[in-house]
């Protein structure tokens, strides 16, 4: 583990007040909990949108836990478009049936948790549309999930690519599904058990379905 990530992980595990004034953080699809614990804490959020697309990340993935466990759903985009392609022109590929897909784990995994009623529709809404780029779906489910949870946020995007190193609280590359958890969140109550090490894992909704208004508390 480098210094800098010993650093954060300090920073953060220690102080569980900890507020951010400025944070850069990369753009993800119905990011974890870890990745909204961060947002919550900051003044100022800073989506990067400058950088070369990052396959198997959060950026067009994240985890819900079914019957079966987690499970681990994905955005498909155009292949081609891949190599050195920064990630605002990353388009979506509708040629794979993934929305019904997607709908329908959600509700198989969580129509019986006790907000799923209360919010499902509006991702419903926003999963259904046919958004070009993956970067406008990914800021469309955030506005709607920070909503939901009321966090009152400065969100921004990136207007060029910061290199990594320079800016104070980035993030970027530091929550990946490939790496270990760097913010542990406090455990909540899950329609199927979860151990508690990877609750941060699972996509903000987990959270807002299984504890609604409730759910700012566990950030």
């Amino acid at each position: 583990m480098n210094t800098l990530r010993m650093e954060k992980e300090q920073n953060l595990n220690t102080n569980s007040g900890l507020r951010i004034k400025k944070l850069l953080i990369s753009s993800a699809y119905m990011p974890p909990v870890e990745h909204l614990s961060l947002i919550a804490r900051a003044d100022e959020i800073l989506i990067e949108s400058e950088e070369n697309y990052l396959k198997q990340s959060y950026r067009n993935r994240c985890y819900i836990l079914s019957s079966h466990g987690i499970q681990s759903l994905t955005v498909p985009v155009y292949q081609g478009s891949l190599h050195k392609t920064p990630l605002k022109d990353i388009r979506i590929d509708y040629s794979k049936r993934w929305q019904p897909v997607h709908l329908g784990a959600l509700t198989a995994a969580y129509s019986s948790s006790p907000y799923f009623l209360f919010y499902f529709e509006t991702i419903e809404k926003i999963l259904s549309r046919k958004t070009e780029f993956l970067l406008d779906l990914n800021s469309e489910l955030l506005d709607a999930m920070l909503s939901m949870i009321k966090i009152n946020a400065r969100v921004k995007y990136t207007a060029h690519f910061e290199p990594v190193g320079k800016a104070e609280n980035d993030y970027r590359y530091s929550i990946s599904p490939k790496k270990p958890i760097l913010f542990p969140v406090r455990d909540y109550t899950h329609v199927f058990n979860c151990p508690g090490e990877l609750t941060g894992r699972l996509s903000v909704m987990d959270l807002i379905f299984n504890m609604g208004p409730e759910a700012p508390r566990y950030l």
